[in-house]
């Protein structure tokens, strides 16, 4: 067989690839690997990126792989607040309507189980299509069957090889730019051994470790000498200044000088300030969480909680810069709702999974990498 005839052969006169990719910043960092390996096959075309609003912004002005960002108002797997879905919506239409204008060779799916995305991407009307699909799932011309339990960093490169593009890169790099650090420079303390963030939200609750826990390691690592500042979106802002408050009080009781050395940022920074802090810190502790991958990207050490589900999903690989606790919990604690079946029964009780994780070995981590061990 030729290359040519091989499934994974280069697609010829590509000029501009459209990217599907919508969700939270960890769902953006998956995929950079993939898009690094496209632009290294492709180099001459122009990448579109058709995201959201959020991760628009965190891409603005931004180095990288992507060469033009493209809002799309409603995904194929939401509805505007009307309940209009993309087919019915004018604006997302005109989205559409104009790649397809400009003219797309090759459409990459690199949302999810293609459901929904995948006829989003053929209504572009691409001369090739590539990306995942459930056996329900409209068909693209080359396909990764889409399994749940598989490491999506790993799932995306594996579905742009099939566009004739290898890996470069395994792991997901972010860059920052000048105005990041600008932006984070109020928030660092002088005279601190240096800055360690906490992040203590997740978009699902089940993945959520206690904030009393995470105030004690803020606590403790204060009381050590470091800079301890709680960060978060605006919806995180009351959890967050909970945190720093009560760790505040806790290390009053450790060390006289430790209180000054704890604050929150909660739903105070701007995209390029939380992007900032995250490059200066000397460490962060985190759920697994968008700013724990953002770090992760960023090259800054981690110590995170973990439900076992989600590690092999989106857990880091190495363990030199990343430390990872795991709690291995297959149930809900409240109704026994199976957690390992992505597609069985769910329950709508929104308590910890993670919480058998103990403070002392989350402390032990941390004091671990910010000891260079």
């Amino acid at each position: 067989m030729t290359d040519a005839g091989r499934p994974n052969h280069r697609f010829e006169d590509i000029r501009r690839i459209a990217v599907l990719r919508g969700g939270g910043i960890g769902d953006l960092l998956s995929i950079l690997p993939a898009l690094e390996a496209v632009d290294a096959a492709y180099p001459d075309a122009e990448q579109v990126l058709m995201t959201t609003p959020l991760l628009a912004s965190l891409l603005e002005g931004r180095p990288g792989p992507v060469d033009r960002v493209v809002v799309v108002p409603v995904f194929p797997d939401a509805k505007a607040p009307d309940g209009r879905g993309w087919r019915e919506h004018d604006e997302t239409m005109e989205v559409i309507e104009k790649l397809r204008a400009d003219g797309v060779d090759l459409g990459l799916q690199l949302h999810g189980g293609g459901r929904n995305s995948n006829p989003f991407v053929n209504a572009l009307e691409p001369r090739h299509t590539v990306g995942c699909a459930t056996p329900d799932a409209e068909p693209l011309e080359r396909m990764l069957p889409h399994l749940y339990y598989q490491r999506e960093a790993s799932r995306w490169l594996e579905v742009v090889e099939l566009a004739g593009a290898p890996a470069v890169v395994t792991e997901p790099r972010f860059a920052t730019i000048p105005a990041d650090a600008e932006a984070a420079r109020p928030w660092i303390l002088d005279g601190a051994r240096g800055l360690v963030l906490v992040h203590a939200g997740a978009t699902d609750p089940r993945r959520r470790w206690p904030a009393e826990r995470f105030a004690a390691v803020a606590a403790e690592l204060a009381a050590d000498g470091w800079q301890v500042l709680v960060v978060g979106d605006p919806s995180e802002r009351e959890l967050g200044d909970g945190i720093a408050e009560k760790a505040a009080k806790l290390s009053g009781d450790l060390s006289g000088n430790a209180e000054g050395l704890i604050g929150s940022a909660a739903g105070r920074t701007s995209v390029n300030g939380l992007v900032g802090l995250l490059a200066a810190a000397s460490l962060v502790v985190a759920n697994d969480s968008g700013p724990r991958h953002l770090a992760h990207a960023l090259g800054t050490p981690t110590a995170s909680v973990y439900w076992v589900g989600n590690l092999i999903n989106a857990g880091p690989q190495g363990r030199r810069l990343h430390r990872v606790q795991i709690a291995w919990r297959p149930d809900c604690p409240v109704c026994g709702a199976d957690g390992t079946n992505p597609f069985g029964r769910h329950c709508d009780h929104s308590v910890p999974w993670v919480d058998s994780v103990p403070v002392e070995a989350v402390l032990a981590d941390a004091r671990d990498l910010l000891a260079g061990r």
